[in-house]
């Protein structure tokens, strides 16, 4: 049994037709989302120094779109600035189950091949799924002891990267068992740098879809990579996880579509704190809480909630703020919401300061027990007149069962364009309305217009 080999035979075969329509439509607004996270990463300073980096290295022209300077770009270059654009605003999807956010790995490679060859619409969404079958069951096969200590986006995420370009090149399930050995021997991704808040989330997904197209390209002319990857005696399971499980990389294939589990991320945070995030939420509206009702607060979170969030005691950036649960949640008591605005305005506010201090996380049998297949919001609010309040939800905003609607989507695209300044209201409702038909396009061409020559968006020049 060779279970990477059958991954990447059915990455390599998959075919639009082969998809249902349901997951097809998952798909379109899986890529919406996507593309406002992209444009909310806009002027973000890790991704203007990526990004900078990238158009000094590639082509001052090229067929590949840099969502954030408008310029044009090599597929290798321009994915790697979108990887970095479209994970800083912490918006972009995840999936439960494998603890794995596919989008900025997935798509950003697929849309600057797909843009450079001149594929069609349906080839991208295609070269899409594959992308995120594969990444999604990577990341379950790395299990829970991966994650304590790996990023799973930026070491799955090469071999979803690799999966998606693979399929839009036509590599056959051969060159695709190449292109995965290739790509798992770039996976990546440290979790140390939280501690200090440094800015390696965004290399880890720049990387992670640069090194992945690196990797089919390089399998399409030839170049071989290990053939057992995953589960040889000197491969991915034996170097980056003691609970792996080979079975669970061909988990359904054909037949359980994991891109239509993927949820949507409602707060602009670290998708752990999102569950905790909405049960304090639906404390303070039941009882009618103020910020200063509010004596302490508890969370009862999974382990994977303490080893990722633990470290993150005192943040000194905004992007640190969003993994730490005390913020995220005095943020949410005192604003119903922890969105882009709200860290970037508040996050080191005294009287969020002074909450954040009094919250703290405690690991919960029952939410242990359900991770990372579900992901229970359970919190305890202790009043300053001697209450004990609880609150729980079961599916956090955005799960499936929980989903964001069209017209919701649409709406955070818009809120997170305008923060950004990186596309125009009438801009934005125009490349969202012209994605939603993307099954329909002859050919994959630029999402956003292009500035005159010679002028670019104030980043990467």
């Amino acid at each position: 049994m060779n279970a990477g080999a059958d991954l990447a035979g059915f990455a390599a075969g998959l075919r639009f037709e082969h998809i249902p329509g349901e997951v097809v439509r998952k798909t379109e607004d899986l890529l919406v989302d996507w593309f406002a996270s992209a444009v909310a990463g806009h002027g973000s300073r890790p991704v203007t120094a990526i990004s900078s980096f990238a158009q000094a290295m590639g082509p001052q022209q090229g067929a590949a779109e840099v969502i954030t300077t408008r310029r044009r770009s090599s597929p290798y270059f321009a994915a790697m600035a979108n990887a970095a654009a479209s994970h800083v605003a912490e918006q972009d999807d995840v999936h439960n189950g494998s603890v794995f956010h596919p989008a900025t790995v997935v798509f950003s490679p697929a849309l600057a091949v797909a843009q450079a060859l001149g594929a069609s619409g349906r080839q991208l969404l295609a070269a899409c799924v594959a992308g995120y079958e594969t990444g999604i069951r990577v990341g379950e096969f790395l299990g829970r002891s991966h994650y304590k200590v790996f990023h799973t986006t930026g070491t799955a995420g090469t071999l979803a990267a690799a999966a998606a370009v693979g399929n839009l090149l036509g590599l056959d399930a051969q060159q695709m068992r190449h292109a995965f050995g290739s790509a798992g021997t770039q996976s990546a991704g440290l979790w140390e740098f939280l501690r200090t808040g440094a800015d390696s989330k965004q290399l880890h997904t720049a990387h992670a879809a640069a090194a992945g197209l690196l990797s089919a390209y390089l399998a399409k002319d030839g170049f071989t990579g290990a053939d057992r990857i995953f589960d040889g005696p000197q491969g991915m399971a034996a170097g980056m996880s003691s609970d792996a499980d080979a079975r669970k990389l061909t988990d359904g294939l054909g037949t359980r579509w994991a891109t239509a589990e993927t949820s949507f991320k409602y707060h602009a945070s670290c998708r752990h704190t999102h569950p905790a995030a909405d049960a304090l939420a639906a404390v303070m509206i039941e009882h009618a809480l103020k910020p200063a009702d509010i004596a302490r607060i508890v969370t009862h979170v999974h382990q994977g909630a303490i080893d990722v969030l633990g470290p993150v005691v005192d943040p000194v950036t905004v992007h640190q703020s969003k993994f730490s649960m005390g913020t995220v949640l005095a943020l949410v008591a005192h604003y119903r919401h922890a969105g882009l605005p709200e860290f970037e305005e508040h996050f080191r506010d005294d009287a969020i300061v002074a909450l954040r201090d009094r919250i703290e996380m405690e690991r919960d049998p029952e939410v242990d027990g359900a991770y990372p297949r579900r992901w229970i919001g359970k919190v305890t609010v202790h009043t300053v007149d001697g209450r004990t309040l609880r609150g729980r939800v079961d599916e956090p905003k955005g799960d499936p069962g929980n989903t964001l609607s069209r017209d919701e989507i649409t709406a955070k695209a818009l809120q997170l364009a305008a923060f950004s300044g990186g596309a125009t209201e009438a801009e934005m409702r125009a490349a969202v309305q012209r994605l939603w038909q993307v099954a329909h396009w002859p050919r994959v061409d630029a999402l956003l217009p292009l500035p005159p020559a010679g002028e670019g968006r104030g980043e990467g020049a």
